[in-house]
């Protein structure tokens, strides 16, 4: 699901321009249809068990942020801002670049259910005049521009501009396991005449190295982690292949195919890929995502999730994406996720609604859960190992 486009999406600003990845229905919809989403929400509070070390040593060479792992839907980490700090959960997102979170002046149903930010009490805040306007993939916010202090794994980032919600429409936002967004694409996605967070980073010399890398556990709740300015090798295996970015836009490098069985079943020739943290599937154009569905066995159900037998998780092949030369096989178990009632559902959706090209795809947070993965600003690149 673009869960959030969460992000995967966007970036605009008093324009109103918006880039929308795509709209994708989730597990979170289907449990929302079955009337259980809510009953899941309340029996997993928004309160993590763990925070971020605001104490960490400042010459620690990388830092960390936890977070917690949401029904393999979305993964959150914990950020305060402001003096005294006001927390906040958030999506650490590769697929947009602007930092927002609800105001205590947003009136939609949603910022009744999230922590709100208070900008009268912080003594370090900055309030402009300037409205902005954020449309996601799955959700969208209004509101106006800010700066302020923002800390996350012992970093303590000034002066940072960040959104503040008035509006945040749609019963989406409201069921949000997080409250805010923290994007981490390129700049030039960002909204105009800001900087984004991680460049802020690197220009206040926050962080020795212009890399983040993410850890992205499977189904335990406890274990991911988003580390700023180095990278751990404790979580990989191997050597980390790299691939350049071919847009510094989004997180974007040109894939060689995706295969089956030695059988190319798409991006034959070649195509573009969205690596992006906030999407949890993994995305394609609507006829290939059609007949990898038909490879596969997937049948559409009335909710337009697309519905597998449980036990194909045993027989079915790898998908390998070949990227820069290098196969990174995704098993059945992994484009096979488990619903609600022991129903399965195909990890694969349609590209929609997007200003991609057409033969574009997103990977997601199927593929990342297989694959520690590095971005590497410094040198415009991407890199990737098996996850231990």
């Amino acid at each position: 699901m673009k869960w959030l486009g969460i992000l995967g999406l966007v970036a605009l600003s008093e324009c109103l321009v918006t880039i929308p990845l795509t709209r994708v229905k989730s597990m979170r919809e289907n449990l929302r249809e079955k009337d259980k989403l809510k009953d899941y929400l309340e029996s997993h509070p928004y309160n993590l068990a763990y925070k971020s070390d605001d104490s960490a040593d400042p010459d620690s060479a990388t830092h960390f942020v936890p977070m917690r792992n949401y029904l393999d839907l979305a993964y959150v980490g914990i950020i305060s801002i402001g003096t005294p700090p006001q927390e906040f959960k958030v999506i650490f997102d590769t697929g947009s670049s602007d930092l927002w979170v609800p105001s205590i002046y947003c009136s939609s149903p949603a910022c009744a259910t999230h922590n709100v930010f208070n900008p009268v009490r912080s003594s370090t805040c900055r309030v402009s005049d300037r409205s902005i306007h954020l449309q996601y993939g799955s959700g969208m916010m209004s509101g106006f521009l800010a700066y302020d202090t923002v800390r996350f794994g012992g970093l303590v980032d000034v002066a940072q501009a960040f959104g503040l919600s008035l509006q945040e429409p749609g019963r989406f936002m409201e069921y949000a396991v997080f409250d805010g967004i923290l994007g981490l694409a390129y700049p030039s996605l960002s909204l105009r005449g800001t900087i984004p967070v991680f460049d802020n980073l690197w220009k206040q010399g926050l962080i020795s190295q212009e890399v983040f890398a993410f850890y992205l556990n499977k189904k335990e709740e406890e274990g991911s982690v988003v580390m700023f300015g180095g990278v751990d090798h404790s979580y990989y295996n191997g050597d980390l292949n790299w691939a350049p970015v071919s847009k510094q836009l989004y997180w974007q490098l040109s894939m060689d195919s995706i295969s089956m069985n030695g059988e190319v079943i798409a991006c034959n020739g070649g195509c573009q890929a969205i690596i992006d943290t906030g999407t949890s599937l993994l995305i394609g154009p609507p006829d290939v995502i059609l007949d990898i569905q038909k490879i596969i066995g997937a049948n559409e159900s009335h909710s337009g999730e697309y519905l597998i037998d449980c036990d194909a998780s045993n027989t079915l092949s790898d998908i390998v994406f070949t990227i820069n030369g290098i196969d990174y096989p995704v098993p059945a178990s992994a484009y096979i996720q488990e619903g609600p009632d022991s129903t399965c559902f195909s990890s694969f959706d349609s590209l929609r609604g997007s200003l991609l090209t057409s033969d574009s795809w997103i990977l997601g947070d199927v593929f990342l859960r297989l694959y520690f993965t590095v971005f590497d600003r410094a040198n415009n690149r991407i890199g990737m190992a098996p996850a231990v």
